[in-house]
């Protein structure tokens, strides 16, 4: 047998997980706008598109002659996320699949089509897409734009044609076989042998005449063409790819729920937030979640000791250890235990305040009562009188005493409600926010470093601290987060609405201001990531954080 060895390129298909809310939008409808959102952008592709430059006029020619279809596959409905990093809900979490096939209809192309040039495709994908759901026009979707598009290989011939895959030709051809099924790891000379053993390890098939590989990112199928032909779409399918981006989204589904648990207990330990019946809720939600998830691996696990298909359950075995899903659980199960305990050390400090205000509003009826004041008090007036029977002073005395008696009791009853009341009374964050307008037709915008709304552009502003005005507040924390020096020119509104800021109940007061002196100063700190100036003409279509929009339209800068 020759030495030259090559698999010929049949089609592929790409995965991207996601969160969906069905209520609010159709996954196969958002799917249509995908295909044509990435048949518009192969037709119109610039130099800054390609991180290839030397690739550039290959993959213009892929993409040329493409052909490609998108459809959304819901794999665990009724799961009730909110991401919190935004507060946007969905009920669905599945998976936006692609099938791809370069050169349909020219199969002299497809034979020299390698994984250096199938790789950098997917990669423009990603960064399209988010693009294309970064605005706000698709807030019922939450991709997965973190991990890779997964991408799933196929060949259906060899050249030479014929080849059995026998250990020794897997070790013989390891090279190549990496090459293929490992899709973004690169195909460079200088990768070890040590690599390419790694590679090769896994093999699924059970044929001498396949090979099935599933990585974390990617994987490689190979079937001679008449098994291809007869056996793809009935069992490979079905038994090999689709079970991949199931787990991959279950994987999603957990990466989401750790990120979640991470930023509650981060808020629990803010001074400027506590709102525990809040956090209480969105701990439930997320153990609801994880029981889910619990159950539906329960299934996954029931068929690993009942199917007798071998090769379907050594691939469910695979990717359980391929996607690392158990030590996920385990890692999350370890966040909930951690979080059970800092909101028992939260319940107790929330109870000591709480007795320490109810103390203060004992203490009053302890002292007038407990401690027998008023009784000794109208004893000592009573003796007085005693001494002046039958006056009409006296008379007229006894009834303002009785008056007095009775009102400080009174005040003091309502003093205890009121100061019960408060306790029960919900937590509510006072914020500031400020536009501040250049005289050149900019607005000040910062970047968040921090949830939520990460990375979102907003308003500059922050908590109110205790004991301080509004404009004091507002003046500390333009300074703190772009170093700038304001001066407060008016009040726009205050915005009090129920859902306007993920931590909860959270009131802000939104003032215009001006700059004192000029913008060189300029800078991102604090909790911004970023300070910058943006034309009035693009805050339509910047996506912000919290309802920034409804305070700039407000202001009169948007419609």
């Amino acid at each position: 047998m020759s030495e030259q060895l090559s698999f010929i390129y049949r089609e592929e298909f790409w995965y991207i997980s996601s969160f969906l809310n069905s209520k609010t939008i159709s996954g196969e409808e958002t799917a249509k706008e995908i295909e044509e959102f990435i048949k518009n952008k192969f037709n119109n592709l610039t130099p800054d598109d390609f991180y290839r430059q030397d690739l550039k006029d290959k993959i213009i020619d892929m993409v040329q002659n493409i052909s490609i279809q998108c459809s959304w596959v819901p794999y665990l409905e009724s799961f009730p996320y909110r991401d919190e990093n935004t507060d946007r809900a969905f009920n669905t979490v599945g998976y936006f699949q692609f099938k791809v096939e370069y050169y349909p209809h020219q199969p002299l192309k497809k034979e020299r089509l390698v994984p250096m040039l199938i790789q950098q495709i997917p990669y423009l994908i990603l960064d399209d897409l988010k693009e294309f759901f970064k605005g706000s026009s698709y807030p019922g979707i939450l991709l997965d734009t973190e991990s890779p598009v997964y991408v799933f290989l196929t060949s259906n011939k060899t050249t030479p044609s014929t080849i059995e895959w026998t250990q020794e030709n897997i070790e013989r051809y390891k090279r190549l076989i990496g090459d293929w099924t490992e899709i973004y790891s690169g195909q460079w000379e200088d990768y070890s042998e040590a690599l390419y053993n790694k590679r090769i390890e896994n093999n699924l098939s059970n044929r001498l005449s396949e090979l099935h590989f599933i990585r974390r990112n990617s994987g490689f199928v190979y079937m001679v063409e008449d098994s291809y032909d007869k056996f793809f779409e009935s069992y490979m399918i079905k038994y090999v790819l689709d079970p991949t981006p199931k787990m991959r989204a279950v994987l999603f589904a957990l990466r989401s729920i750790n990120e979640s648990l991470d930023l509650l207990f981060l808020k629990m330990q803010s001074e400027m937030f506590q709102d525990l019946k809040s956090i209480e809720d969105k701990i439930k939600n997320l153990r609801l979640l994880r029981g889910l998830i619990q159950t539906n691996l329960s299934m996954i696990y029931n068929e690993l000791d009942y199917n007798r298909r071998q090769h379907y359950t050594r691939i469910l075995k695979h990717l359980l250890n391929e996607f690392e899903i158990e030590n996920v659980v385990n890692r999350i199960n370890q966040k909930f235990t951690t979080i059970y305990d800092a909101m028992q050390n939260l319940y107790h400090k929330k109870s000591e305040e709480n007795q320490q205000k109810t103390e203060r509003g004992l203490n009053l009826l302890n002292l007038l009562f407990g401690a027998g004041v008023l009784a000794d008090l109208a004893g000592v007036i009573m003796l007085t009188l005693n001494l002046q029977e039958g006056t009409l002073f006296t008379s007229l005395l006894n009834g303002l005493i009785g008056t007095i008696i009775i009102g400080i009791l009174v005040v003091t009853i309502v003093y205890y409600i009121y100061i019960k009341i408060q306790i029960n009374k919900p937590t509510v964050g006072l914020t500031v926010d400020a536009i501040i307008e250049d005289q050149e037709g900019n607005v000040v915008l910062i970047k968040r470093k921090y949830p939520p709304f990460q990375n979102y552009y907003a308003l500059p502003g922050g908590f109110i601290k205790e004991g301080e005005k509004p404009v004091e507040a507002v003046i500390r924390e333009v300074k703190e987060e772009t170093n700038l020096d304001i001066k407060v020119e008016s009040k726009i509104g205050i915005y009090t609405e129920e859902g306007r800021d993920p931590r909860g109940n959270v009131h802000t007061t939104a003032y215009k201001c001006r700059i004192i002196g000029g913008v060189s100063d300029l800078r991102g700190g604090d909790d911004s990531k970023d300070a910058e100036l943006i034309p009035i003409t693009e805050l339509q279509n910047i996506e912000l954080a919290f309802d920034h929009k409804k305070i700039l339209s407000d202001a009169n800068l948007i419609k």
